[in-house]
């Protein structure tokens, strides 16, 4: 039976941060699909377009006929434990820092057996559900928990280890002066975060937002404007090794094009708030949250960057905000790639048109950030790293990848 996950204890600051270690990982070509399919929350496996049958792992033939032709689809994640083993030794400097560590043989309902990392309440012979994760490293592996949830199944110090689960972390919310802001703050109150932090610019500006983040508890505001250098050293010095999920919901959008509309200072204030302002944020919180990423069970783990869904493909309507998505886009994959090496993994939420007045043209379906936030939260627990949310944000992303040339010749707000 899994205990419950303990508070974090205070730590001594005499005592040394230890460095991060990372999980095994060269992965084959065909072995990154995988990965892009983990990074959806999906458990989907190559299935063989002339015989049918599933394969894993993944490869260029098919292993029963041949064939090339091999599609990614979803499967069925049921499975059987046909065995389990707990490693007690290892010579990888990454499990010998975490051992025990239980891993087994399952056989999937669709086929393939495959080995997985194992909760702590599977038993041999018992049916378990598959998913595909992402370990520390950014590479995918298999995970197996029980058929039905357990509860503390999240709590399991293993498998933690491939989620972001907010529970006794402390995110930092970069805007608390929007509803999404404030529904943020709530999604991760009632995750079990152990105290939220929460930025703001312009203090002359009034919001009721903020104000009604004030009133909750475990919660705590600071000046935060992403466009000031200054400011954002400032806070990092202030707490800076407390941020163990980083949440940057800067949000600067106005209509327009880019002939029709032709306004640098727009366009400047964008690209400012977008992509600027991640660079500064991760100039001073990115190096911090890297050192911390071997902090024990409740260690700095995450970056989320909750960006329009636009950043994929440009709106004409709003034709500068979403090339200044796009860039950001561009430098969180930088991001990434810097981040890893610490164990924190960086993950982008993309959305739809949401209910504010800057979408008041906008045709249905718009988002509410209450049904926005929740989602955001779910995710990160889940350990997605890539997180479509909405019918829009949905059907941009299956549509570029049917067809990218009609949907950039149809779109529009």
């Amino acid at each position: 039976m899994i205990k419950a996950l303990p508070h974090p204890k205070w730590k001594d600051p005499r005592v040394r941060t230890r460095k991060p270690s990372m999980p095994p990982g060269n992965r084959s070509r065909e072995a990154q699909g995988l990965l892009s399919m983990a990074a959806r929350g999906r458990f989907a496996l190559q299935v063989c377009s002339n015989c049918g049958a599933v394969q894993y792992p993944p490869r260029q033939l098919c292993g029963k006929c041949l064939s090339e032709e091999l599609s990614w689809q979803d499967v069925s994640n049921k499975g059987t434990l046909l065995a389990e083993t707990t490693l007690q030794h290892s010579n990888d400097i990454y499990f010998r820092d975490r051992l025990p560590w239980k891993l087994g043989i399952v056989v999937a309902d669709v086929g393939p057996s495959m080995v997985v990392h194992l909760s702590s309440d599977c038993k041999q012979g018992d049916k378990v559900r598959l998913a595909l994760s992402i370990d520390a490293a950014g590479n995918a592996v298999v995970t197996a928990r029980p058929e039905k949830p357990t509860s503390n199944e999240k709590d399991d110090l293993q498998l933690r280890e491939m989620e972001f689960d907010p529970k006794h972390r402390r995110p930092l919310i970069v805007d608390g002066k929007t509803e999404m802001g404030l529904e943020l703050t709530k999604a991760f109150l009632s995750a079990g975060a152990r105290h939220v932090f929460v930025g703001y610019a312009k203090p002359w500006y009034e919001s009721q937002y903020l104000e009604e983040i004030k009133k909750l508890d475990k919660v705590s505001v600071y000046p935060l404007d992403v466009t000031d250098t200054d400011s954002v050293e400032e806070l990092v010095s202030m707490i800076g090794d407390k941020v163990e999920i980083m949440v940057n919901n800067s949000y600067h959008l106005r209509p327009g094009g880019l002939i029709d509309r032709f306004d640098i200072n727009t366009a400047h204030d964008e690209m400012e708030i977008h992509y600027y302002g991640l660079m500064r944020l991760a100039g001073c919180f990115g190096p911090v949250m890297r050192a911390m990423g071997a902090d024990g069970h409740h260690s700095a783990t995450a970056w989320l960057n909750i960006f329009s869904a636009y950043a994929w493909i440009n709106n004409p309507a709003v034709g500068t905000y979403s090339a200044s998505q796009a860039a950001a886009l561009s430098l969180s994959q930088c991001l990434r790639a810097e981040l890893t090496p610490g164990g924190v993994r960086v993950v982008n939420t993309f959305i739809g048109p949401i209910e504010d007045e800057w979408h008041q043209l906008a045709p249905p379906p718009k988002l509410l950030p209450a049904t926005i936030a929740p989602r955001i939260v779910s995710g990160l627990s889940k350990g997605i790293e890539d997180i479509p949310i909405g019918a829009v944000a949905e059907e941009i992303l299956e549509r570029l990848s049917e067809n990218p040339k009609e949907i950039e010749r149809t779109i529009k707000l």
